[in-house]
């Protein structure tokens, strides 16, 4: 097994597990990943999802072992096969993902965390766009996300130069939300989303819905996204909850319902 998966309390806890490949890539971990993101999307236990790397790095990208093999599966079966449905399985889940970037996150691994709703790293973590390096393309919904999150400019240097990006770098420049010392990240990190998992859960996903509906709508259509989902919002028992909470001057108690 190439994925660690565990529920605490409402959340689930991937954890990519190659730790002396540095939690490079291969073929069974990328079908791992993706049955754990599914297992997150059908339970109703889990209200988070938590994704973070064993060992001293989140993820140096793919296997390029595996890439370069004569009877590997080929680059156009690894983009279309491996990553795609990642990155579209991060997106279309309906509940908060936090990347817990633990180390080094490179090529693909580097996309796969921003392709997440929450990004936080530990403070001697790393991004590097590492393609152009070796020819190649960022991909992994890297062209998409980076340039929204930093600006085209500066998304175009980073994708061309390849340089390594530092935690401190990646929370000035808005590509990640925050940073933590490197032995406090996973208590803050998990701790952040075991709080997103007792959050009003079902409103959590309509935001996540609206915002990806954001990257592509002019105001007139996001206004009409934003009526639709308030209203489905508005039905929930967590909305409720929360009403009669604050009236009532007490603590919500949120069921992602």
């Amino acid at each position: 097994m190439h994925i660690n998966f565990e529920i605490k309390g409402n959340t689930g806890c991937i954890t990519l597990n190659r730790p002396d490949v540095l939690n490079s890539i291969n073929r069974q971990m990328a079908m791992e990943l993706q049955d754990a993101l599914d297992k997150c999307k059908e339970s109703q236990e889990i209200r988070a999802v938590y994704l973070t790397g064993a060992g001293r790095a989140f993820c140096a990208g793919q296997d390029l072992a595996e890439a370069i093999d004569a009877h590997g599966p080929g680059l156009n079966n690894i983009v279309r096969d491996h990553y795609n449905p990642i990155i579209k399985r991060i997106r279309q889940i309906e509940k908060p993902v936090v990347a817990a970037v633990n180390g080094v996150a490179a090529g693909a691994g580097a996309n796969i965390a921003l392709a997440c709703d929450i990004v936080v790293a530990a403070s001697s973590a790393s991004f590097i766009q590492a393609f152009s390096k070796i020819g190649l393309v960022p991909d992994s919904g890297g062209t998409f996300f980076l340039p929204k999150l930093v600006g085209f400019q500066r998304a175009s240097a980073l994708c061309m130069l390849g340089d390594k990006v530092s935690a401190e770098e990646a929370v000035m420049m808005g590509m990640i939300y925050r940073m933590f010392p490197d032995d406090k990240l996973e208590e803050e990190s998990l701790a952040l989303a075991m709080k997103l998992s007792q959050m009003p859960t079902k409103g959590l996903g309509y935001t996540k819905r609206a915002l990806n509906a954001s990257l592509f709508n002019n105001l007139d259509d996001q206004l009409d996204v934003e009526e639709e989902l308030q209203t489905a919002a508005g039905n929930t028992d967590d909305y409720k909850e929360g009403v009669n909470a604050f009236l009532e001057k007490r603590k919500a108690l949120f069921t992602g319902m």
